[in-house]
């Protein structure tokens, strides 16, 4: 009887380890990535990153985009989903700090409602306009939007990085560009193309196709030096706009209590992925780079935009609507 006990419990063993360890079999069903607007860097990379986890784990991760409120909406299904490790958020700026000072009732606290897993990219927005704004460079933008009195910007939303790039512009040129938000950056682009606004502040993923055609003219980067992606762009100091200093962002992040197994399973995953030459490579060449980084540092990350952008956006004045 003792050696039969003996046999059933050890037949037990690696069913109670696996029950303890929730990321040992994890991922065991599709992951839901949720990004935002087809078109965006956000479903750019998400789909990028998407492909390299389902080759690696033989399970599907099935982006779904929710376009709209800045990235708010898309934020709010993760903030709210089952904390399994199989809803993920694409955030950025857009999500994680601006939202916090335009939304007056934001359904979801961008630090307590979510786990950070790791940054997955940096980049720059960029001064771009229509083709029919005769300015050659950012001092002949500034004239000529000063004369006209009344250009657009189109932005991917109220609160996102390409919006508060463009408040900032206002600021430090002391012009009066009139803000149009849309639905996310590849509305915002082909708002541009089209011509239903003049200018636009975009990221070089989101601008790829028509910074290579010319199809839109590029007068400078959001950062104090060139950007490694593209690099034939001058920087905002270069062109007499060192205060236009904005980094465009993305993360990933799950639902707050995930268990931490799981959480380090994906970061694992996603920084191994990351780190591939040919990821890096493909990446740049769209106009990101890569950033993998741990929890901590994104959660750091996170905190501290939080304090950048808060007294900037307060004393813009900047509403959600």
């Amino acid at each position: 009887m003792r050696n039969l006990f003996r046999v059933l419990l050890f037949a037990l063993l690696p069913a109670a380890a696996l029950a303890a360890d929730p990321a040992a079999q994890y991922p065991s069903k599709p992951i839901r990535l949720l990004g935002q607007s087809v078109g965006s860097t956000a479903d750019y990379l998400s789909r990028y990153l998407g492909r390299k986890l389902t080759e690696r784990w033989g399970q599907p991760v099935v982006v779904d985009n929710r376009s709209g409120a800045g990235g708010t909406i898309a934020a709010d299904v993760v903030a709210k989903a089952n904390p399994d490790g199989y809803t993920l958020l694409m955030g950025h700026a857009g999500t994680q700090v601006s939202a916090v000072s335009l939304y007056k009732n934001l359904p979801y606290d961008p630090i307590k409602d979510f786990a950070p897993i790791t940054l997955v990219a940096k980049l720059v927005t960029v001064l771009v306009a229509h083709p029919s704004v005769p300015a050659k460079d950012v001092k002949g933008l500034i004239a000529y939007a000063k004369q006209k009195g009344n250009l657009n910007y189109g932005s991917a939303g109220n609160g996102t990085i390409s919006h508060l790039t463009g408040e900032l512009f206002n600021q430090v040129t002391g012009l009066r560009l009139q803000h149009v938000p849309y639905k996310g950056a590849g509305a915002a682009l082909a708002g541009l193309l089209s011509g239903e606004v003049q200018i636009s502040f975009l990221s070089p993923i989101t601008a790829h196709a028509q910074l290579v055609s010319g199809r839109v003219k590029a007068y400078a980067v959001s950062s104090t030096t060139r950007f490694i992606a593209v690099p034939d762009i001058p920087s905002a100091t270069e062109a007499g706009i060192p205060g236009m200093q904005a980094v465009l962002w993305f993360g990933l992040f799950a639902p707050a209590r995930t268990p931490a197994p799981i959480i380090a399973k994906l970061n694992q995953a996603v920084v191994e992925i990351l780190n591939r030459p040919e990821v890096k490579a493909a990446i740049l060449k769209r106009g990101g780079e890569v950033a993998p980084s741990t929890p901590a540092e994104l959660d750091a990350w996170v905190r501290s935009e939080l304090k950048k952008w808060t007294p900037i956006i307060k004393a813009a004045g900047i509403k959600a609507g």
